[in-house]
């Protein structure tokens, strides 16, 4: 099996990007797992903090090791947007293959100084993990809200993603580049769409090369991830959209069959749903002539 930074330079070389989604229950892991091995590409999964709590870091962590084994899929871990040293050293042990170490609220200087020692220590405990750091304001909660943050405000400049990587030795950095977390109700409703600077990704990717990752990707519009990931992108996180799709399944689960108790006969739908999002999300990330040349 490849390791995740060999994935990355492949996909970057390709002009793919590895699609990330995230997961807190069976429902989405069998969902986006069956919908990576359908189109036969690799993929990432991951887990906020208050998803491993729900879940069990180290219960998660065995549970994809054992997916990867038996079928020998390049299904890979993240630990997604961890806030303290202590958490992430839990998931450097769990083995996770990587880490968001995201301390972006903090002052600059300052979380640049923790993320440092960050990625000193947790490569000690593992010293394959990547360690990627977050810098500017996309917002926080992969929710709905009812209005836009000012994202004009926490735009991160090439400047400054250059000094991050070299004073920090992240193996991927997370900018704010337009993107945010979460959707608005009209996003949700399709009404409207989020829309990324290309040109800052391109110079944030010339001034620091490191590998890239586009946080909040829930609701873009598809243009704009096609035109990102040449631009430098590497890796897209999606959260709400699956988050919605999860619920409109459960409704629509116990709609069909309103008196029903059983879970495994409820919640079908929910898997189909979620599928179907992550399916044409790595479609669009993976591109489509590399199905038309797999077929």
């Amino acid at each position: 099996m490849k390791s995740l930074r060999n994935l990355l330079q492949e996909a970057q070389q390709n002009k793919r990007a590895i699609g990330h989604f995230n997961i807190s229950d069976l429902v989405l892991v069998k969902a986006v797992f069956s919908a990576a091995r359908d189109l036969n590409v690799p993929v990432l999964v991951g887990l906020s903090e208050g998803e491993r709590e729900f879940v069990g870091t180290r219960q998660i962590a065995a549970f994809i090791r054992a997916l990867r084994d038996e079928f020998d899929y390049p299904i890979y871990l993240n630990a997604d947007h961890t806030h303290s040293l202590a958490k992430g050293v839990e998931t450097a042990k769990a083995g996770f293959d990587s880490i968001v170490f995201d301390l972006s609220a903090l002052p600059f200087e300052e979380n640049i100084r923790q993320t440092k020692q960050a990625v000193e220590a947790l490569k000690s405990i593992n010293p394959a993990m990547l360690v990627e750091g977050e810098i500017g304001d996309i917002g926080s909660g992969s929710e709905i809200h009812d209005k836009a943050p000012d994202l004009a405000k926490g735009l991160s400049s090439p400047e400054e993603a250059k000094h991050f990587v070299e004073s920090t030795g992240v193996d991927i950095l997370a900018p704010a580049v337009g993107n945010m977390h979460g959707m608005l109700k009209s996003m949700v409703a399709g009404e409207t769409k989020k829309h990324l600077q290309i040109d800052r990704i391109a110079a944030i990717k010339q001034a620091t090369g490191v590998f890239l990752t586009l946080h909040g990707g829930s609701g873009t519009e598809d243009a704009d991830f096609v035109r990102a990931i040449p631009a430098g992108i590497n890796i897209i996180h999606i959260n709400t959209e699956l988050r919605v799709a999860w619920r409109r399944g459960v409704e629509e689960g116990l709609a069909k069959n309103p008196d029903e108790v059983v879970p495994y006969k409820i919640l079908p739908p929910a898997v189909d749903r979620v599928k179907e999002v992550v399916a044409s999300r790595l479609r669009l990330f993976n591109g489509e002539q590399h199905f038309a040349h797999a077929k």
